[in-house]
């Protein structure tokens, strides 16, 4: 990969994403939470930024946008089938939409079930999922239907199993703590909560995350499996009515 990739804590528990390429000299960020923790990086970096990729219109994903966009001129991406809820678009995007941004061919995916217009960026190696898929866990189901957001994380699922996923806030030790109360004899599963733990005690980010590990140790992930199904429920329920039962249980939990 000839891009860095910088993770920026921002408010309580978001995270903004830095993408440079250094020898062209072209900085791009990932969402938008706040200014001034990206100013910051950018600045002692002595970057400029060029582009501004929006995942989705929540205020805390976009809520730093417009005086970024005074202090360097960035351009903003976006869906464009959600453009009235997001800040002024420079670039309008779809699923069919082909972009270079820091010398790397990105692709968008269409993700809704969070939102509407949800999407992901895809660098190669890279995809900034936001609060689609995110470290042990997905985003709560705030727009579209259970089916809808299933279908999303299984659009996510195609992608190179090394892919490094980079989402949106530090979920990670709830969504490990919820997902241990349905696999309690998962080895790697609980190997990989006391990684986490650890590195939160360091004060280190837990994202990101490589894909193969969520499909491994996620139960959102898991939930098209014969043994999360009997788990749930039973064996014969669809990966759909699995899914939207796991959900409905982490958003009690």
């Amino acid at each position: 990969m000839t891009i860095s990739i910088k993770t920026i804590p921002c408010l309580s528990d978001n995270y903004a994403y830095l993408i440079h390429n250094e020898r062209i000299g072209e900085t791009a960020l990932v969402d938008a939470p706040e200014a001034d923790p990206i100013i910051a990086e950018i600045d002692s970096s002595g970057w400029n930024l060029d582009y501004i990729l929006l995942t989705h219109h929540h205020f805390d994903h976009v809520d730093g946008v417009e005086k970024l966009r005074q202090i360097y001129g960035s351009k903003i991406i976006g869906n464009k089938n959600d453009s009235k809820r997001l800040p002024n678009l420079d670039i309008e995007v779809t699923e069919e939409s082909k972009l270079v941004i820091c010398g790397q061919e990105v692709s968008v995916l269409d993700v809704p079930g969070h939102t509407i217009g949800h999407i992901a960026f895809v660098f190669p190696g890279a995809a900034f999922t936001a609060d689609s898929l995110m470290a042990l866990g997905c985003g709560r189901v705030f727009e579209g239907t259970f089916p809808m957001m299933w279908n999303s994380l299984q659009k996510i699922a195609t992608l190179p199993r090394d892919t490094m996923i980079y989402s949106g806030h530090e979920y990670t030790l709830s969504n490990g703590a919820f997902a241990l109360t349905l696999e309690t004899g998962n080895p790697e599963l609980i190997a990989r909560v006391e990684r986490e733990k650890e590195q939160r005690n360091k004060g280190l980010p837990t994202v990101p995350s490589k894909l193969d590990l969520e499909l491994r140790t996620n139960p959102f992930m898991r939930a098209g499996s014969p043994e999360m199904k009997t788990i749930i429920g039973s064996p014969d329920m669809s990966d759909e009515e699995c899914f939207a039962e796991i959900r409905k249980r982490k958003d009690q939990f």
